[in-house]
């Protein structure tokens, strides 16, 4: 037994002194200490010699073990020594130098817009409110002078959300609100006259192509006070063109027809991607098609409209007007993004762009 603890010792120091690496090191105090080691089993073997024999037997084998210890230690002294002084002269910092700046990132393109189309309307006294994105059919449809057999209904195609069963309903069913229009009764309830507002919300449709995507934004602007007329709303319209999209660009009112308005616009700008030509190359542009673009609606408020605010439209007129912000986002002179859709794709090569 003792020849064999000797051995053990003499192999296990042997081994230590051999490593080149703190890794072989670690291989080698395995193989000799470890759980399953061979000095350690020989230790674990001692249980099964005589009692007569057993101290004598582990004296012997307790000090092997240490002394394995002992230059087991020694040796990952040295060879951390020689690992660090490796790294002061292989690895080493400039510690006067400049950091290397984090990864940083910026507010996607929709929501630059949105500050911006905030601010301009702020310079012009509008106020800056929410409504609710998930809303009653009241305010969304029939408070807006739209009946529930109204087939204008049907172009929003509308989602619609299942009520816990049991609930009340005591305005319609709910919905995604299809537009920020649904702000415009709220607004008008809480009585608070001259009302000078917009509203930037989430709106949802059942339509995707390179022009529609099922949720967007939009910004709702409505005024009512007394004497608004069609003048007034012009001039806001073009005062926004001007300070977003740059003297450059053209505007132009379509007649049009909306439950909610009377009379009817629609809003479109020259397109930035064909410069208002409606071409690209020998191609018709596949943006706009013709050289103009619908940014949204506008018109003057509906008589029914203020009745169900709760307002004279005797006493009272106003405007309203609802543009989709991804769409006048894309008009931007300098933009030039073709397809709404790529707004939406979570592509940084795109997106760093802005």
């Amino acid at each position: 037994m003792r020849e064999q603890i000797e051995k053990l010792r003499e192999s296990a120091i042997k081994a230590v002194w051999k490593a080149k690496t703190l890794d072989d090191l670690r291989v080698a105090e395995t193989h000799y200490l470890g759980r399953k080691g061979e000095l350690t089993s020989l230790l674990r073997s001692l249980a099964d010699f005589p009692e007569k024999d057993r101290p004598a037997a582990g004296e012997v084998a307790n000090r092997a073990k240490i002394e394995v210890e002992r230059e087991i230690g020694k040796k990952r002294a040295v060879l951390e020594a020689e690992e660090f002084q490796g790294l002061g002269e292989n690895e080493w910092t400039d510690v006067t130098a400049p950091g290397a700046r984090p990864p940083e990132g910026h507010l996607h393109l929709t929501t630059q817009a949105i500050g911006e189309v905030t601010g301009i309307f702020e310079r012009l006294g509008f106020t800056r409110v929410r409504a609710p994105e998930v809303d009653w059919d009241y305010y969304a449809f029939q408070a807006l002078n739209m009946p529930p057999d109204h087939p204008a209904r049907d172009e929003w195609e509308t989602f619609f959300v299942d009520l816990p069963a049991g609930r009340q309903v005591h305005q319609g069913k709910m919905v995604l609100t299809p537009h920020t229009s649904n702000v415009q009764v709220r607004e008008m309830e809480r009585g608070e006259l001259p009302i000078r507002i917009v509203c930037i919300s989430k709106c949802y449709r059942r339509q995707m192509d390179i022009s529609h995507v099922p949720m967007f934004h939009q910004f709702e602007g409505l005024l009512i006070d007394k004497q608004v007329s069609v003048t007034h709303l012009k001039g806001v319209l073009d005062y926004f063109a001007r300070e977003f999209f740059g003297p450059g660009r053209v505007t132009r009112l379509r007649p049009f027809h909306f439950r909610f308005t009377e009379p009817s616009f629609e809003v479109d700008i020259s397109c930035a991607v064909c410069k208002g030509t409606g071409k690209s190359g020998a191609l018709r542009c596949r943006l706009c098609k013709e050289g103009w673009l619908e940014l949204g609606g506008a018109g003057m408020v509906h008589p029914n409209v203020l009745r169900a605010g709760g307002i004279d439209p005797q006493k009272y007129s106003g405007f309203a007007f609802g543009w989709g912000v991804e769409r006048t986002a894309m008009m931007k002179s300098g933009v030039v993004v073709d397809d709404i859709r790529t707004l939406y794709k979570n592509d940084l090569r795109f997106l760093n762009q802005f």
